[in-house]
């Protein structure tokens, strides 16, 4: 049974207390005698007393209450903040405010300014340049252009995360600046383990290949373990085919050649390689160059063609969290074998465009990942051969797919997409299979069973059954466009299991009825439990 909701920390209590009282008290003196008349470099008042934590807390609950003025904020600008995220409300996000946080908050280690697009290229120069000690820093969305990047790359030397994405005044080549100073002939930022740069356009270059500039960062870089952009694998290739160029360019950075001799790379001698943990859009013909220059890689994302690098994949037994997709429908039982021999190390799973025949094929998948503790797949129905509707029960043969189960599964997520079948002849093998799961994954606490066009009512029914009892940590159940019944829905609910979200959205076989009577049972048990329908 869901939990029923617990009494606020006293804490907690206090700070949505303060909040609810800022605005008739501090807030509206510093509105009407200070806020546009006087710019003070440190407002003494009762916030100055709190801890950093708390007033990160406090501006949380402004900011989800639609509280947070800009007043409010002028006044919780303050020194003891190590953690601040304007992306919340970025209307409120000026240069005024950018000066403001320069000025009284050069203790932060990390900022979020994510859509923030109110804010000058200047300002966030200026802001950049004032806090030494930040250590992520998420400039997403905003006028971020070269000249941040290069005062960033002088002053953030302890930065571990950067995400400039979707900046359309920066482009590839405007990023070596974080890597390298041109003017003072050094290396920056050399603790940068994250740079997200996503979206970028190639205008404001003449538009140059990508990959020469990525290729420096790479090799620029020493801690680099992910790098998103599109074009990263352009680059993996151009330094693994070592043609690299020789000529510094005319903005002063060195030249590849240079580059590749900082980490150790020298005619003759051992093979480039990276340190890269995270490799994304990996098309299957790269995958033996991929593979090749980031040996330590645990997470990849790989987009399956024509079969030709399946057994390159096999191979790369670093890897830990793999994503897997393809566009011509491949089946999923052709990926049996890949499993098979990366499931050992896998922890997490995701599946697209694969198309789904039967349940085993599944079963195959997942009880070759033992170690699994997330799992997403979102797979293509095959057309149909047989428009019956599926037995109550499934056939007694195909009851026990998965014996051992997956111990340490703690998120399951399934889509059936839209294709040329209905799904019903999927009901026997794959309800057998989702029976079989549920039963023996103790751990599992996020269910998404999305657009599952068979009856999911006889396989809650058996894992309810089932000794155990399983579920006992669900904590989130989505089950939208899904075909469950109220009745089925009422015994998850009753189940022990900390449920706190259910989502039934557009489940054609639940009524008004249903839902008013789950809402009116929640609220009557006083229990902490948020239901969506629709």
């Amino acid at each position: 049974m869901p939990r029923r909701r617990e009494v606020p920390a006293l804490g907690s209590l206090c700070l949505q207390s303060l909040a609810q009282h800022m605005q008739s008290l501090w807030v509206r003196d510093y509105s009407d005698n200070y806020l546009d008349e006087f710019q003070f470099r440190f407002v003494m008042g009762p916030f100055n007393d709190l801890p950093g934590s708390a007033v990160q807390e406090l501006l949380r609950v402004l900011g989800e209450s639609r509280r947070l003025t800009r007043a409010a904020l002028h006044l919780l600008l303050l020194p003891q903040l190590r953690e601040l995220s304007l992306s919340p409300c970025p209307g409120l996000a000026s240069n005024g405010i950018a000066r403001l946080l320069a000025l009284r908050c050069q203790g932060l280690s990390s900022l979020e300014l994510r859509g923030c697009s109110r804010l000058s290229a200047a300002a966030l120069e200026a802001v950049v340049e004032a806090l030494p000690r930040l250590q992520r820093l998420v400039l997403a969305a905003t006028q971020t252009d070269q000249r941040v990047l290069s005062a960033l790359g002088r002053c953030c030397r302890h930065l571990r995360e950067l995400d400039v994405s979707h900046c359309r005044n920066l482009s590839p080549p405007a990023l070596r600046y974080v890597a390298f100073d041109p003017v003072q002939r050094r290396r920056c930022c050399p603790a940068l383990r994250v740079l997200l740069a996503r979206g970028l356009e190639l205008a404001g270059d003449g538009g140059t290949a990508p990959a020469p500039a990525l290729a420096f960062l790479l090799l620029a870089l020493p801690c680099l373990e992910f790098l998103a952009h599109g074009a990263v694998p352009d680059a993996l290739r151009l330094l693994h085919g070592q043609e690299l160029d020789g000529a510094e360019d005319a903005d002063g950075f060195p030249a590849l050649q240079e580059a590749a001799r900082w980490r150790g790379a020298a005619p003759g001698g051992p093979r480039l390689t990276l340190p890269l943990r995270q490799v994304e859009d990996v098309e299957e013909p790269d995958l033996a160059v991929i593979r090749a220059m980031c040996p330590q890689a645990e997470e990849a994302s790989v987009w399956l063609s024509n079969g030709t690098g399946t057994a390159e994949l096999q191979r790369w037994d670093s890897l830990c969290r793999l994503t897997l997709g393809c566009a011509t429908g491949r089946a999923l039982a052709g990926l049996v074998p890949v499993v098979r021999s990366l499931g050992p190390h896998l922890q997490s799973l995701t599946l697209h465009g694969f198309c789904c025949h039967d349940g085993q094929a599944l079963a195959a998948v997942l009880a070759a990942c033992p170690g699994l503790r997330a799992f997403s797949a979102e797979l293509h129905l095959p057309p149909d051969t047989d428009t019956a509707e599926p037995a109550e029960e499934p056939r007694r043969c195909d009851t026990d797919p998965l014996p051992r189960g997956c111990p340490q599964l703690q998120t399951f997520s399934l889509t059936l997409a839209d294709g040329t079948g209905s799904g019903l002849a999927l009901g026997a093998t794959l309800g057998a299979t989702l029976t079989s799961l549920l039963c023996r994954a103790p751990r599992l606490q996020r269910l998404r069973l999305l657009a599952i066009p068979f009856p999911l009512d006889p396989v809650f029914q058996a894992v309810l059954a089932a000794p155990g009892p399983p579920l006992q940590e669900l904590q989130e159940l989505r089950l939208a466009g899904s075909r469950v019944s109220g009745r089925a829905v009422r015994l998850l609910l009753a189940a022990r299991s900390p449920l706190h979200r259910v989502d039934l959205s557009h489940c054609r076989d639940i009524q008004r009825r249903d839902y008013a009577g789950f809402l009116q049972s929640a609220r009557k048990q006083r229990l902490d439990l948020d239901i969506a329908w629709e």
